[in-house]
């Protein structure tokens, strides 16, 4: 992994953690040393993330990044393109929730920035006993997608809108 996309990931898992995140997780995680990881949060404070040492681990309080939710529906077939047009356009899908008529929201955090994390994930679903949530609710449902800036979610945006996937306000 590089370096970029190492501290991508740091600031992706700080946003999404429900706690501090200690410096020993995140250099396991990432394998590497908890000296690397004082560096990256060095740097990733320089670049404006507002991250707080706390005895109990790094918590970030504040993100320079933009996010916007999407309502889209597709096809099992196209999760990839779909995924893949937020991706390389510099997006991050950050997660995927559906609202249901019995049990209200239903979310799953996926941070995938990457073609990587995009195999990763439609192996996932491919090899497990589940299958996407956007099925229980006839294909529509909702992604956080996080980016560097309004412009880069305009054109991911424009781009889900052009392949027919964002579904149209009411």
């Amino acid at each position: 992994m590089k370096v970029a996309e190492r501290r991508k990931a740091i600031v992706n898992l700080l946003l999404s953690a429900r706690g501090p995140v200690t410096g020993n997780e995140l250099a396991q995680r990432f394998d590497i040393s908890r000296q690397i990881i004082v560096q990256d949060i060095t740097v990733l404070k320089g670049m404006g993330f507002e991250i707080l040492s706390t005895n109990q681990g790094y918590v970030i309080q504040k993100s320079p990044l933009s996010e916007r939710v999407f309502k889209v529906r597709h096809t099992t077939e196209q999760t990839e393109d779909e995924l893949s047009c937020i991706v390389e356009l510099g997006g991050t899908v950050v997660d995927v929730f559906v609202w249901h008529k019995v049990y209200g929201k239903i979310e799953a955090a996926l941070n995938i920035f990457s073609r990587m994390h995009i195999k990763q994930f439609l192996e996932g679903v491919r090899t497990g006993q589940s299958t996407e949530l956007m099925h229980i609710t006839g294909g529509y449902h909702y992604h956080t997608v996080r980016a560097d800036n309004e412009a880069t979610l305009d054109r991911i945006e424009a781009a889900l809108n052009q392949k027919n996937y964002i579904v149209p306000e009411i």
